[in-house]
């Protein structure tokens, strides 16, 4: 896999948590600059995923980019936000890191 590759799914994956973050902001669509930005975000990250998906297959690319999105944005919740998280919460997101870990350290899917 090359680096372009990773570099476009950690790009997807951020702008996709920007977006996320921004949506919270726009106060449901009410707020202009938040929801211009946010639907920015949320274009540029599916055209970088879509960059990644050219050399890795498309459920581990989404498996990658939903999962590590969902820690990225929970994480961004509790402190940004004050959302807090339960334990039951915590111990979910440490699965969803361990499946991500565990694809890419042993699936043949991903080329290593």
């Amino acid at each position: 896999m090359s680096p372009i590759t990773w570099a476009a799914l950690l790009g997807a994956i951020g702008l996709e948590v920007v977006g996320t973050t921004l949506l919270q902001q726009s106060q449901q669509f009410t707020k202009a600059w938040p929801t211009a930005g946010m639907a920015v975000c949320y274009g540029l990250a599916f055209y970088l995923l879509s960059v990644a998906l050219k050399q890795m297959p498309v459920g581990i690319a989404y498996a990658i980019w939903s999962g590590l999105g969902v820690v990225a944005i929970s994480v961004i919740g509790a402190v940004a936000f004050r959302q807090r998280l339960d334990w039951p919460a915590i111990a979910g997101l440490a699965m969803i890191i361990g499946g991500v870990v565990v694809i890419n350290l042993f699936s043949k899917t991903v080329g290593h």
